[in-house]
């Protein structure tokens, strides 16, 4: 029972309080402590783990070692912005703790459903409160609005699915539920459009197309295309908002590329491009083990006082693409081991999603496979997993959906190894 209270709160308040992407996680580390140490005490007792667990682990603890190594070579901490990341390479090992322990004490399915629906009808409602009641341009919750709005519009997509299993079901019971998750999905929306983030409508159209091409066969139709059209709608009406400014961001944007053009980058999207040019070229020096933390920006801000690059980029401690700083900041070994974090658990639900024939376990095993493309194409045009709540998100929501999915009774499966 604790374990649903500690993810329904995770989720819920993952966006809503200053805190909690770090107070969570710790109460469920501890928890998980000792569970694990009761388990371990107690004769004839043995932690079970399928093989894809131990993989999972791997990918978990070989990113974190790898992190850590870079942190003892150079003896700078990655600090996260307003000093908030502090021994974020330690946060992967969390996650392993709570995944080895949830495994044995998984928490209930519907705390996450709950969770994710709340967590986005929260967002819905702060970003609503800060844009209209405020008059604050891009709501952020006292947050960086690039993770605000990317999280709030995950939130929105898994409440989405948790509404079409929902309908999936027979007989559908609790109409209220579905009048909620239906709310759950346009506040999480309204959020992310009222965020101003750019970078998360990039993958939004590939998570619509992962969502309704699980469940167009299961599902009526018509229902399903009434569906895609109010998320359309949704999206559309609250974009041409007045005050939304979201086709000013979009035209601000094909204007910086424009200007990048022509030559000047001193703009939102110019920055973020001298970004990228320099951490391309920061990995093609260091290949191998890459920069390091501390020393990148060492080096980049070397280049910028020659001339090289724009003075702007010296304004950020990442460089806005969680591939080109994993390359450049830990080399080819710490790419890699980036790709493995995304690539296992994708390989796992991707197998769970093909394999399962249950409502249930197919909604959970979609929910990893939506977690994980979705902070690839949030970590495109931002580096997502240098930020504090980025970070949490993405493996709280990881564990979280490993273990549900495990615990899910498999209709007709073939067994569990997976």
């Amino acid at each position: 029972m604790l374990s649903s209270l500690l993810l329904f709160a995770f989720l819920a308040l993952l966006m809503t309080f200053q805190y909690s992407y770090a107070v969570v996680p710790l109460l469920a580390g501890g928890v998980a402590f000792c569970g694990l140490l009761f388990v371990w005490l107690q004769p004839g007792h043995s932690l079970r783990l399928a093989r894809g667990d131990v993989l999972c682990l791997a990918a978990l603890l070989l990113f974190s070692l790898l992190w850590l190594a870079d942190v003892g070579r150079t003896g700078k901490w990655p600090v996260g912005e307003g000093n908030q990341g502090i021994l974020l390479p330690l946060w992967p090992m969390l996650a392993a703790l709570v995944l080895m322990a949830w495994r044995g004490l998984p928490p209930k399915t519907g705390y996450w459903w709950f969770g994710v629906a709340l967590g986005a009808l929260l967002a819905g409602g702060i970003a609503s409160y800060e844009h209209w009641v405020l008059g604050r341009g891009r709501p952020d919750n006292w947050m960086n609005a690039i993770p605000f709005g990317n999280i709030s519009l995950l939130l929105a997509t898994l409440s989405l699915v948790g509404l079409l299993a929902r309908l999936g079901m027979r007989p559908v019971k609790g109409e209220w539920w579905l009048r909620g998750y239906a709310l759950a999905v346009g506040a999480g929306l309204l959020a992310a459009v009222l965020s101003g983030t750019r970078g998360s409508w990039i993958v939004f159209p590939a998570l619509i197309l992962l969502v309704f091409g699980v469940f167009w066969r299961q599902l009526h139709r018509g229902g399903m295309v009434a569906l895609a059209l109010l998320v359309a709608v949704v999206v559309l009406s609250t974009s041409f908002m007045p005050r939304a400014g979201v086709t000013q961001r979009v035209a601000q944007a094909v204007e910086n590329l424009e200007e990048y053009a022509e030559g000047d980058t001193y703009s939102s999207l110019g920055v973020r491009l001298e970004m990228w040019r320099a951490g391309a070229r920061l990995f093609r020096e260091k290949p191998i083990l890459g920069w390091g933390e501390g020393r990148l920006e060492e080096r980049r801000d070397q280049w910028v006082a020659e001339g090289l690059y724009d003075k702007g980029i010296s304004r950020y401690d990442q460089l806005h693409n969680d591939l080109v700083d994993t390359a450049a900041r830990r080399g080819l070994v710490g790419l890699i081991s980036l790709l493995l974090l995304y690539g296992v658990p994708l390989v796992l639900f991707a197998t769970h999603l093909r394999r399962r024939r249950d409502v249930q376990g197919q909604a959970l095993a979609l929910s990893g496979v939506i977690v994980v493309v979705a902070f690839i194409g949030f970590g495109l045009t931002q580096s997502l997993l240098r930020d504090v709540r980025g970070l949490s998100g993405f493996l709280g929501m990881l564990t979280a959906c490993r273990c549900l999915l495990k615990a899910t009774p498999e209709v007709g499966g073939e067994g569990t190894q997976a």
